[in-house]
């Protein structure tokens, strides 16, 4: 369980997730991270003619434009790898009905530690762009542990945001777009609640990066609780809204309309090409991650 981020350091940050979460993983994946981060970390050999099998993540549009022709750019491997945290660390970011005070927050900042040890502990380079009110930090990609503590650190010290402008994914997307000039691995960590048109950006990013779409979500944002009445306000523009959460047809409406935003949210990722993973404010993190694993060696065979 993750402790409040007031009351934490970033070093009891990673000791926590190192015994907890990192080692049975360890065990779990057996060393095979390549299961989870297959493709990334490469450069380009050179051009070919698409043919049925291939990956269209890979086409060259500039060329195929040219060419009149589907091309795709082929990659050697290389070793190391270049990954970014894309963080959304707006106001909706900090519900969650867990024992945590931080809500999605929580789990963001044990996801990126997580995975920014794994990277770093096989000698690849780790940075982050955070995005609240406009993009509030970049931290360059390096190596190393005290990389993730730097992280973590300025994970920590994001400030809460309150009645700012609703989130605009996608102007957050295109700026990382133009300031990640090396094919990375990149993590694009968010609720995805957001003014809409983000997708297409997303689109854009994953034709030059390889993206991976982690999905934070709590569970009472898709199944009312009956507490009677009650005020909702809209994390993002402060907004209040009385309602009865004791009427049952008003619950299954609620359900109904956030089910309907799951299927489009999960529509939207397939048509960018985008990998997604969920993660809620009650999953535990390591079957998560495992599962999500499993699923892309799978992928990897088809594809």
């Amino acid at each position: 369980m993750s402790m409040p981020t007031s009351a934490v350091t970033p070093e009891r940050v990673l000791q926590r997730l190192d015994w907890q979460v990192v080692r049975r993983l360890d065990g779990l994946l057996q060393g095979d991270y390549r299961s989870l981060f297959y493709g990334f970390g490469v450069d380009f050999a050179d051009l070919r003619e698409y043919q049925a099998e291939d990956d269209i993540r890979y086409i060259d549009w500039n060329v195929t434009a040219r060419m009149d022709t589907p091309y795709i750019r082929q990659y050697t491997e290389d070793r190391e790898i270049s990954a970014w945290f894309l963080l959304d660390m707006s106001p909706s970011v900090d519900f969650g009905t867990t024992q945590t005070q931080d809500g999605k927050r929580s789990i963001l900042i044990d996801f990126v530690t997580v995975m920014a040890r794994l990277l770093t502990r096989h000698g690849n380079r780790v940075g982050a762009m955070m995005f609240g009110n406009g993009i509030q930090l970049m931290v360059p990609a390096r190596g190393g542990r005290m990389q993730v503590l730097r992280l973590i650190n300025d994970m920590l010290r994001q400030p809460h945001l309150s009645n700012v402008p609703f989130t605009d994914l996608g102007w957050f997307l295109k700026g990382a777009l133009n300031s990640i000039k090396k094919r990375s691995l990149i993590f694009v960590i968010s609720d995805f609640i957001s003014a809409p048109g983000w997708e297409s950006s997303l689109s854009l990013l994953n034709q030059h990066h390889e993206v991976i779409a982690v999905r934070l979500w709590d569970q009472a944002e898709t199944d009312l609780p009956d507490v009677g009445t009650m005020i909702m306000e809209d994390a993002e523009t402060g907004e209040q809204l009385y309602v009865d959460t004791r009427d049952k047809k008003f619950r299954n409406r609620f359900h109904s309309m956030m089910q309907q935003r799951d299927v489009e949210l999960k529509q939207s990722f397939k048509r960018a090409g985008v990998d997604m993973l969920s993660l809620s404010t009650q999953d535990d993190m390591v079957r998560t991650i495992v599962h999500f694993a499993q699923q892309r060696k799978q992928l990897r065979k088809i594809r």
